[in-house]
C-alpha cells in the first residue's frame, strides 16, 4: 500500500474520497465544502434523515452533481471532539470494509481534520494506517486456493496543511514500519508447528541479517547451549526431535558504538504440548502460538531496521519445543540453570520460565542498558486481565513507567502487576533453590517473580502476552502484539 500526505483540494479528487459528518447532521469542514460543490447533496441526505452522523455509520455516494470523484464515503463520527482512539480505529476498520466492496484504487482521506481525544495529526495518520493494514491482512500461506477477497485499493492520500508535511511524513514512516513488524510477527506465529520449528525460526532471524547491513545474527544450537551450561533450556527441549535454537539478532546503529544495548528476549516455544504434564486436548492446536513472544521480537527487529533508530538493540528468539516423550523431563526432576540456581520441576507445562531464565542469564554478557522479556507465559494472566491488556512486571520503576507510556501512546495496552518479596515465598522448594511454579494463586506474578531471580545484573521488565498475542474462535489468528508497544518504546528511547 502506498501512503502519501499532501494538501489536496476536494475538486482535484477523481477516484474516491472520505469525509466526516458528526451527530445531529453537523458537517465537517470538508464535508461542508463538498456540500457546497454539489448543490447541497449532503444537506439533503441529512434533512431526509438518511445520514445522522452516528458513530460508525457509513454511506457510499456515487455520481454527485457537479463533482468528478466516482465515490464519496460519508462517515459518521459521533460527537465532535469526543472521538476516542478506540472509536476511531473501529471507524477506520468499518470504512475499509466498505471500500473493499468497491473498485476504489485511490482513496483521499479527509478524516485528518477529525480531532481524536488527546491526540494530534500524527496519531490520526498512524492509527489510520495501522487499521488499514490490519483490515487488509490475510494469512492464506497454507491454503491450496488463495483468498479471492482482495481489495484493489493501492494508495491512500492524507489531506494535510503544507506546514504539517514533515510531521505527516514521519507519522507515515513510523506507521508503515510498525505495520510491517506486526504483519511479519503474525505471519510467523500463524504458521503451523510442523513448518515453524525452532530451526525455521532461526532461519528467519538469519534472513533478516541479509536484509539489513545494520543487523548481525548468531545462532546458538544445543551443543553450544550444553557447553554454556544452559541445562534448564535444554531440559525443556529434550522431549522433542526438533533441536532447540536460540537466535541472537544484533542491531547496531548508535552514534556511540560502545553504547550499552537494549535487549528484547522472546519466548519461542514453537509448540507446547505441556510435556509430561500434558495439556487438555481441546484448544491444544493454539499452542503453536506459544512462540508469539519470539514472533513479536522478530517483528520489532524488522520495524527498527526500517526506521534505522540510532540505538543498539539485541533481539533474542528463544526457540524450543515442549513435547512428551521417553526422553522428556519429568515432574520431580531437579535441574541446574545457567546461573547455577537449582529448580525443582513441579509442572513441565511451566516450561517458558525454564527457557527464559537461561536466556536471561545468557544476555548478561552484553552488559545491557535494560532487558525486556516477552512471553505467552501464564493462563493466570489471561484470567486476571483478559484479552485486552498484557501483564507488565518490573523491578525498575522508570522502565515500567516508560513501557506503560508507550502502551498508552499506541493503545497496545499493558497493566502493571505487583512484584514483592511475598511472592518469592510461594516459589520455595524443600529440595532445590526454587520450584518452577508457585501454586494456584497469583500465577502470573509468581511466574514473573521466578524470572526476577535471574535479572539482578540489569534493569528488567517482563511482558506476559498470553491473553493478547492471539485471538480465538471465528477470528482465530495472531494479533502481532506487542510489536506496536515495543517499537514505540524504542522510538521514545531514541529520543
Amino acid at each position: 500500500m502506498k501512503y502519501i500526505a499532501k494538501n489536496i483540494a476536494l475538486s482535484e479528487s477523481k477516484d474516491s474520497i472520505v469525509v466526516a459528518i458528526f451527530e445531529n447532521g453537523t458537517l465537517s469542514k470538508n464535508a461542508q465544502i463538498l456540500d457546497d460543490l454539489t448543490d447541497g447533496a449532503i444537506t439533503k441526505l441529512v434533512q431526509s434523515n438518511e445520514v445522522k452522523g452516528i458513530q460508525g455509520e457509513i454511506l457510499t455516494l456515487r455520481h454527485l452533481p457537479n463533482y468528478t470523484a466516482q465515490r464519496v464515503f460519508v462517515v459518521g463520527c459521533g460527537k465532535k471532539s469526543e472521538i476516542t482512539e478506540r472509536q476511531y480505529k473501529i471507524l477506520m476498520a468499518k470504512l475499509i470494509a466498505e471500500v473493499k466492496k468497491t473498485q476504489t484504487v485511490e482513496l483521499v482521506n479527509y478524516l485528518t481534520e477529525i480531532e481524536i481525544k488527546d491526540r494530534d495529526l500524527s496519531w490520526n495518520i498512524r492509527f489510520a494506517i495501522e487499521m488499514i493494514e490490519e483490515s487488509l491482512y490475510r494469512f492464506d500461506t497454507c491454503k491450496s486456493k488463495k483468498s479471492d477477497e482482495s481489495a484493489v485499493l493501492n494508495s491512500v492520500i492524507f489531506d494535510i496543511e503544507e506546514k504539517q508535511q514533515s510531521q505527516a511524513e514521519q507519522a507515515i514512516k513510523q506507521a508503515q514500519s510498525i505495520a510491517l513488524g506486526v504483519s511479519l510477527a503474525k505471519d510467523v506465529a500463524n504458521l503451523p508447528p510442523n513448518i515453524c520449528t525452532p530451526v525455521y525460526l532461526a532461519e528467519q532471524a538469519k534472513a533478516l541479517a541479509k536484509k539489513s547491513p545494520l543487523i548481525k545474527t548468531t545462532i546458538i544450537g544445543e551443543k553450544q547451549m550444553a557447553e554454556l551450561g544452559m541445562t534448564s533450556y535444554l531440559a525443556v527441549s529434550q522431549g522433542s526431535c526438533h533441536e532447540a535454537q536460540m537466535s541472537i539478532i544484533e542491531y547496531r546503529n548508535h552514534p556511540n558504538p560502545n553504547a550499552k544495548p537494549i535487549v528484547l528476549v522472546g519466548k519461542g516455544l514453537t509448540f507446547d504440548a505441556g510435556g509430561i504434564s500434558l495439556k487438555p486436548g481441546e484448544g491444544m492446536d493454539e499452542m503453536k502460538y506459544d512462540m508469539c513472544g519470539a514472533a513479536s521480537v522478530y517483528g520489532v527487529m524488522n520495524a527498527i531496521a526500517e526506521l534505522q533508530l540510532p540505538l543498539n538493540i539485541i533481539g533474542i528468539l528463544a526457540g524450543c519445543e515442549n513435547l512428551p516423550d521417553g526422553n522428556a523431563y519429568r515432574p520431580g526432576d531437579i535441574i541446574t540453570t545457567m546461573k547455577g540456581l537449582t529448580v525443582e520441576v513441579l509442572n513441565t507445562d511451566a516450561e517458558g520460565r525454564l527457557v527464559l531464565c537461561d536466556a536471561l542469564t545468557y544476555v548478561e554478557r552484553f552488559d545491557p542498558e535494560l532487558v525486556v522479556d516477552i512471553a505467552t507465559l501464564t493462563g493466570a494472566c489471561v484470567v486476571a486481565l483478559g484479552a485486552h491488556n498484557s501483564g507488565l512486571i518490573s523491578s525498575d520503576e522508570t522502565l515500567a513507567e516508560d513501557l506503560l507510556v508507550a502502551s498508552k501512546e499506541t493503545t497496545d495496552k499493558a497493566w502493571r502487576l505487583p512484584l514483592s518479596e511475598e511472592y518469592q515465598e510461594q516459589l520455595k522448594s524443600n529440595f532445590a533453590d526454587l520450584a518452577n511454579i508457585g501454586g494456584r494463586w497469583g500465577g502470573a506474578i509468581t511466574a514473573g517473580a521466578f524470572l526476577a531471580n535471574f535479572t539482578d545484573k540489569y534493569r528488567w521488565a517482563h511482558l506476559d502476552i498470553a491473553g493478547t498475542a492471539w485471538k480465538q474462535g471465528a477470528e482465530k489468528g495472531a494479533t502481532g502484539r506487542p510489536v506496536s508497544l515495543l517499537t514505540q518504546f524504542l522510538i521514545n528511547q531514541a529520543k
